[in-house]
């Protein structure tokens, strides 16, 4: 492919061919011209680096994240004896989007596209190595492929360009958030689990095995200071002390029609899966067991509840796969054969939509009646459309009824919610962005207040 450069080179032969009017001399001149930059573009472009001079390696997670920015890197090996400029492009799966870019080494990366397929241009000396990097972010889960890799790099002379495709088609699967788990185990041993908003230290101290030291914060019991360590660091070192451990939680969700509206990027049914994953993972870690239900007219999956790291990787794979359906969720069905099938008393985690009407007073109906043995906690994901009509300022009639009308739902739905807490359950209603750290906060609290 000739460059710019190659080009405008050439044009300069114009001048030459439009004086042939005033001498005929002019037009061998300007031949002789072209012929000697045709004779430098071959030049060129035979002193180019072929395509076996580069090698190209595109690196990821084996599972992609739902929701969360991934990391992918793509490196370029040039085995060639000359320095040259490169132009890389990656096609990622046209769904995802690149929220970001980067490269390990930023000095020498010119330009580098935000939107569309990520595209990176930098030098790359003889013999050498380079790794860009960009971040991409699923918000489906399922089966997709990353496309081939397009390299385009400029003869030593500048006039010519080669590129080239490498075949670099690979299946990727994108399952719910592994990253986010990954975060919270970090977090956990360094002690920072506040940065995701849990605040785990309200939730320990009544119980008599030991977890653990740590620095004392203030919201820590006193009688758990252990002098001898706060001696020996020369600050206050409190005692953490674990809950009962095998205690029995079980999630339910509803994968009916309303949990594929969105929120935002993602579907609500995708929201609640994440939190899920996190939320089964700390359980576990617990030292608890737990089970998972799917259901929408029916019930659709069911998982005996368990403890240990294989059922976290069952549960894994069943979330992966967990799909809407086009129909009304069945509350008093699905709840009624939990109840059946879990005789022994666990903490019972429904997620679901409050939409109103007969929908909201069978799930009403259903939770209510897992008591006794169970004690059961709803979790719903709070509506930010609904409360942002409810509570704006009306600029005609129609939107005094849209208020109005938004403003009857959110009493109908509170007025749900309390009937069930009224009837011993406990509920969440919470942004679909805090939803997991929600969840684990108030698990946390019911073990640390011995009520399961």
């Amino acid at each position: 492919m000739p460059t710019a450069r190659l080009l405008l080179i050439a044009l300069i032969a114009a001048p030459l061919l439009a004086l042939a009017e005033l001498a005929p001399a002019f037009i061998i001149a300007a031949l002789l011209y072209l012929l000697l930059v045709g004779g430098l573009a071959l030049l060129d472009l035979a002193l180019m680096d072929r395509p076996g001079a580069f090698e190209i390696e595109r690196t990821h997670d084996q599972r992609l994240s739902l929701g969360a920015d991934n990391p992918v890197t793509i490196g370029v090996r040039h085995r060639g004896l000359r320095d040259t400029s490169i132009n890389l492009r990656d096609e990622p799966p046209d769904e995802w989007l690149v929220t970001s870019s980067g490269t390990p080494d930023a000095t020498r990366v010119q330009t580098v596209a935000r939107q569309g397929p990520p595209m990176f241009a930098f030098a790359l000396p003889a013999r050498t190595s380079h790794s860009a990097q960009y971040t991409v972010k699923p918000l489906r889960r399922g089966d997709y492929r990353f496309e081939d890799v397009t390299l385009r790099w400029l003869g030593p002379l500048g006039l010519m360009r080669w590129q080239h495709r490498f075949p670099l088609t690979q299946p990727v699967q994108v399952y719910p958030n592994v990253l986010e788990v990954r975060k919270y185990d970090l977090l956990l041993h360094r002690n920072r689990l506040e940065d995701i908003g849990l605040r785990v230290s309200r939730r320990y101290g009544e119980g008599r095995e030991f977890e653990r030291m740590r620095e004392y914060q203030p919201d820590d019991d006193i009688r758990h200071i252990s002098w001898k360590a706060t001696a020996r660091h020369h600050k206050p070192i409190t005692m953490e002390y674990e809950s009962e451990r095998s205690q029995t939680i079980f999630v339910a969700f509803d994968a009916g029609r309303m949990m594929n509206a969105p929120v935002g990027e993602m579907t609500r049914l995708d929201y609640v899966i994440n939190a899920v994953l996190l939320f089964s993972y700390v359980v576990l870690g617990k030292g608890d067991r737990v089970g998972m239900m799917t259901f929408a007219d029916s019930v659709t999956n069911y998982i005996e509840p368990r403890a240990g790291r294989s059922q976290f990787y069952r549960m894994l794979d069943l979330l992966y796969r967990v799909e809407t359906q086009p129909v009304e969720p069945d509350f008093s069905r699905a709840l009624g054969y939990l109840k059946l099938k879990q005789r022994r008393r666990a903490l019972v985690v429904v997620f679901s939509d409050l939409t109103g009407g007969l929908s909201m007073q069978q799930l009403a109906s259903g939770v209510i009646g897992l008591r006794p043995p169970h004690l059961p906690l709803v979790v719903t994901i709070s509506d930010p459309v609904l409360k942002e009509l409810a509570t704006a300022v009306p600029a005609g009639e129609a939107n005094v009824y849209e208020r109005v009308a938004a403003q009857r739902m959110l009493d109908d739905r509170r007025m749900a919610l309390q009937r069930m807490e009224m009837q011993g359950a406990l509920t969440l209603d919470v942004p679909a962005t805090q939803l997991s750290s929600s969840v684990i906060n108030k698990y946390l609290e019911i073990k640390g207040r011995g009520i399961l």
